[in-house]
């Protein structure tokens, strides 16, 4: 069990895939593991290392009340992923002298060079968070658009569910497929943004030309 070398690259991106789907090292709240692993840490994971650095930044708004968490500080080897091999060979209160405490000690000062690398990261950080684009949920839909009968002008039925227009809406190719006794049906696809079109209101207006129009049917939906 660990988290191998938290001072190198491997060791920090092992940290950030541990934390991807938990807020703490231990448990539901903030505990002396996460204080033993905070402290095994030389400088901030990079932005890109972002569960890492969320956790990072959230322990060490703590810094005033490490001593009073929970919990009792154990080897840093006795926490992370059981199949990583541990690498520490100490405990985690065992430091070298040239170790930078990232908490920093009432008698201690910070180091310049900790506090400007620190820095810098967290502005990479909030930068890289600034400009990150939301994610827009889409979903491709082949809808199946049957006519009343073979006498059905579908070149016209067609161009009335073309000319559905809504934002979050973009018609794509179609084609029209035999049903039998000489009737087809249209099978169009359309791509959707799922916040601002729904197969609902999509049914609703094209069944909306009840001259072309006798029923609407979702043949696929698949999320893009």
């Amino acid at each position: 069990m660990g988290f191998g070398d938290l001072k190198s690259a491997a060791g920090l991106r092992v940290l950030n895939d541990f934390l991807a789907d938990r807020s703490y090292i231990e448990g539901y709240v903030p505990s002396q593991a996460d204080i033993a692993v905070f402290e095994a840490i030389a400088a901030p994971p990079p932005a890109d290392l972002f569960h890492a650095l969320r956790w990072y930044n959230h322990i060490k708004s703590y810094e005033k009340q490490k001593a009073s968490l929970p919990g009792v500080k154990k080897a840093l080897g006795k926490y992370g992923p059981a199949d990583v091999e541990d690498t520490t060979g100490a405990a985690t209160d065992s430091k070298d002298d040239d170790d930078i405490d990232l908490f920093g000690s009432d008698d201690e000062e910070e180091s310049e060079e900790a506090k400007k690398l620190r820095e810098e990261r967290l502005a990479q950080y909030e930068s890289k968070k600034s400009k990150k684009p939301a994610v827009v949920a889409k979903s491709s839909i082949l809808l199946d658009v049957k006519p009343w009968d073979d006498e059905t002008d579908m070149a016209k039925l067609e161009e009335c569910v073309r000319s559905i227009q809504a934002d979050g809406l973009v018609w794509g190719s179609s084609k029209l497929v035999p049903v039998g006794y000489g009737i087809k049906k249209l099978q169009i696809q359309c791509v959707v943004e799922d916040d601002k079109v729904g197969t609902d209101m999509l049914e609703e207006k094209i069944t909306a030309f009840e001259d072309y129009v006798q029923s609407m049917d979702v043949a696929a939906f698949n999320k893009i």
